[in-house]
């Protein structure tokens, strides 16, 4: 297997809210598709949103449970300004602060926040991360 990955699909409650959130507030391009799917191009990974009942059944699993899922998605950045200025629009536009941003034991800032649907992400600035 080649080392990538190509696609991260969202299971979320509510399809138009999601779409507006992640093109308005996060200010992802998004990639013309049908009605019933969004996907945002993320260099060579995209991300999917697409009903969370619907991808349950794809999967062959219940749709229902809560909690935490076991998996943060990350969005690192190039100062600490930024990770505030991140924050604050995020909390703005319907997202929910998880974890105030703070200086991190690896030598790092770094918050979370919760998407319209309970999905974390992290907002970080590492001056040793490569990718920003």
């Amino acid at each position: 297997m080649e080392p990538r990955l190509s696609l991260v699909t969202l299971g979320v409650g509510n399809l138009e809210r999601a779409v507006r959130f992640y093109e308005k507030v996060l200010r992802l391009p998004r990639i013309p598709t049908p009605p019933t799917v969004a996907f945002f191009e993320l260099g060579k990974t995209w991300l999917s949103l697409y009903p969370r009942e619907l991808l349950a059944a794809d999967a062959g699993v219940p749709a229902e449970g809560s909690g935490f899922a076991g998996i943060t998605l990350a969005h690192n950045v190039r100062s600490q300004k930024h990770v505030d200025a991140l924050m604050a629009e995020v909390a703005s536009g319907g997202g929910r602060i998880v974890k105030p941003a703070r200086d991190t034991e690896w030598g790092g800032y770094a918050g979370y926040f919760s998407d319209p649907d309970g999905f974390l992400w992290e907002v970080a600035y590492n001056p040793q991360f490569p990718h920003t």
